[in-house]
């Protein structure tokens, strides 16, 4: 999957447009976005969010002062907004925001994301924000001069984690933005492309996945797809399931109930997936159990296998209302999984501590 910012930025330096980038560094209390929530600001619009209302509006004012002010690149600056006293918003915490000019030549370490062959799976940007704020690119094995940075990025990558605020050195310790470029994979393995697919699809365009599109019939999947899918017609669907990706999110909503079972049989079997939903009825559930259990005998786990899909509530039988139920469930369990990551790195962290 694609960084959306920044094949942004790769767009505006190839057009020699300079920008802001404005990125949520520090938050305490409430706010309406993360920690590494970032939007990009031109002269003539913005693309991204850190969270709209009355913070979004002042940040878009401020880039914009940045870039009528500047004639070249300046220093990245760190500015504190009181939530409830200055922006009269509910949420009451305080948020800090970092905004980076870039120039109609980018340099630092703008230009060596642009122009570097890292790779994002392995690489973190690293903004120390205590004093003057300051990015470097760390990737994996290739030292950074701060082992305890070196550390933190490891960590950091190996839990999945998002994008943290992390105390790094130990005589002085500093606050430091960490920000994998790779965000915690979130893979959708969608079986059909019929009307609830379809609309699925639509649905799923807006988030941060990568969206495995899978249908047998010759010329269903469109030419024209959303950047996060990928069309993948084969005449067999069943074997591509052994090719996706561990932990991924698998929906089987194919035209055919032979079809939807033999994916449900390969998915469950394999057994290190987030998700397998199969659209259906309770009673196609039961039927689906009956052979289940039949063909996987003690590896068939009923409680790994989700029908009807959806959140509940939502009762709407059309494919757009089932899509925003079915993403709804999607967006739980990867928040739920991105949860318990991080609360194992947390504790991981005071095990070395306690251990020291």
């Amino acid at each position: 999957m694609s960084v959306a910012w920044l094949d942004r930025l790769k767009d505006l330096a190839a057009n020699r447009e300079p920008c802001v980038i404005v990125t949520v560094a520090r938050v305490r209390g409430s706010a309406p976005r993360e920690v590494g929530a970032r939007m990009i600001v031109t002269a003539a619009d913005t693309s991204g969010s850190i969270g709209g209302g009355q913070l979004e509006f002042r940040c878009i004012q401020r880039a914009a002062e940045m870039l009528r002010d500047s004639q070249g690149e300046k220093l990245p600056q760190l500015q504190s907004f009181p939530l409830g006293p200055e922006c009269g918003q509910c949420c009451g915490g305080v948020v800090e925001v970092l905004f980076d000019h870039v120039g109609r030549q980018p340099g630092g370490w703008v230009a060596q994301l642009l122009h570097g062959s890292m790779e994002p799976a392995s690489t973190v940007l690293a903004t120390t924000l205590d004093g003057e704020p300051a990015t470097t690119v760390v990737s994996v094995g290739v030292p950074s001069g701060n082992a305890a940075l070196d550390v933190a990025v490891n960590e950091l990558l190996a839990t999945s984690s998002p994008a943290a605020c992390r105390k790094i050195g130990a005589d002085r310790p500093v606050d430091v933005l960490l920000e994998p470029l790779r965000p915690m994979p979130f893979d959708v393995v969608l079986f059909g492309a019929g009307h609830v697919g379809s609309a699925l699809v639509s649905v799923l365009a807006g988030l941060d996945c990568t969206v495995y599109w899978i249908d047998s019939r010759a010329g269903l999947l469109p030419a024209n797809l959303p950047a996060n899918v990928r069309a993948l017609p084969v005449s067999d669907p069943v074997p591509l399931v052994r090719d996706m990706p561990s932990g991924a999110s698998f929906l089987v909503m194919t035209h055919s109930h032979p079809l939807d079972l033999a994916l449900c049989e390969e998915i469950l079997a394999r057994n290190d997936f987030a998700y397998c939903g199969l659209i259906g009825s309770r009673s196609k559930r039961n039927r689906f159990e009956k052979r289940l259990r039949a063909v996987l005998g003690d590896r068939f786990d009923p409680e790994r296998l989700t029908c009807p899909v959806g959140v509940a509530g939502i009762r709407g039988k059309k494919p757009p209302e089932i899509a925003i139920a079915v993403a709804a469930e999607l967006l739980c369990i990867q928040s739920a999984r991105q949860q318990r990551l991080a609360e194992r790195g947390r504790a991981d962290r005071e095990l070395k501590l306690v251990g020291k």
